[in-house]
């Protein structure tokens, strides 16, 4: 697999001593020794990872990554850190992350129960929908309106099982077609492969506008489920948990994350200038407010008016 190498680099006095190499264990033990991070990233899924014109990884996940690759240097008191980006898919992110071949994984993983049972996730940095992206001709609105038709979705997606389920319990006879990723999603249903493709909102929202078929395509405007991504690692590392939870926390705090969203989903920062002019959604409002990785949708209802102008503020 392709593998880029980026260096993150401290100054003078922004060097901080680190605890000797002894008292490291787990994930940090290894940075140290190795003087490299792996972080896990995505081909297609902007705007929170994706491979841009100039064949470099960005994005707003990689933001967060990046900031949280910062503040372990400087904990590990390392003068520069290598930091290595090595592309992931749908169904192989959870597998390097416990092999230990990806120390984070930066991309737009929903946080499931099931998944807590196997990694560990970072505080929730965005709350997502899922919706069909389909052909306007095709005339799909509901799940309903692809009974006896093909759906594709991505490998390892865990739009698979709620789809599954919904499938059987209102007997649509819906053929599900397996897709590597949400490039292969969004071409099979423009080469007219599949009625749709389901996955998160913002991801069919950023990779239709980004589409030559982008007049022809549209996402429906009802969500299938609620979606709260973190950024992924391995389990029972208490060292590493506690630089992930307080990096994400302090820039939720410090309003910084305000500035990574806007950049990504309010102005022109994706390839060919296009803008998403997505505003943050009082899900996602709520979760900044609310620092938590919890696995529960309900957990990420919306705040009461009061407190979601406090949030806008910070």
């Amino acid at each position: 697999m392709k593998k880029l190498m980026l260096a993150l680099c401290l100054i003078g006095g922004q060097t901080v001593q680190s605890s000797h190499a002894e008292e490291l264990s787990g994930t940090l033990k290894k940075i140290k020794e190795k003087g490299e991070i792996v972080l896990g990233v995505r081909d297609s899924t902007k705007p929170f990872s994706y491979l841009n014109d100039k064949q470099g990884y960005e994005g707003y996940a990689i933001d967060l990554c990046l900031s949280i690759a910062k503040t372990i240097q400087r904990q590990l008191g390392m003068s520069q850190l290598n930091i290595s980006l090595l592309p992931v898919t749908s169904s192989s992110r959870l597998p390097l992350i416990q092999n230990g071949t990806v120390d984070i994984e930066c991309g737009n993983t929903t946080n499931t129960a099931e998944r807590q049972n196997i990694v560990e996730f970072s505080p929730t940095f965005y709350v997502s929908g899922s919706r069909l992206l389909s052909k306007r001709s095709s005339n799909v609105q509901t799940l309903a309106d692809l009974r006896g038709k093909k759906l594709a979705i991505n490998s390892g997606a865990t739009h698979i099982k709620m789809i599954t389920i919904l499938n059987n319990e209102q007997k649509l006879g819906i053929d599900i077609v397996s897709a590597r990723d949400t490039a292969e999603g969004v071409l099979l249903v423009e080469t007219g492969r599949v009625a749709a493709f389901v996955n998160d909102d913002i991801v069919l929202a950023s990779l239709a506008g980004g589409s030559k078929m982008k007049d022809e395509l549209v996402v429906g405007k009802d969500a299938l489920s609620v979606e709260p991504f973190g950024l992924i690692y391995r389990k029972n590392d208490p060292a590493l948990k506690q630089v992930v939870d307080s990096s994400i926390t302090n820039i939720f705090k410090s309003g910084d994350i305000n500035k990574l969203y806007a950049k990504w989903f309010q102005s022109p920062a994706l390839p060919h200038g296009q803008n998403l002019n997505w505003p943050m959604s009082p899900e996602t409002q709520a979760a900044i407010a609310k620092v938590t990785n919890s696995s529960n949708p309900a957990d990420y209802a919306p705040l009461p008016k009061e407190q979601l102008s406090v949030a806008r503020k910070k």
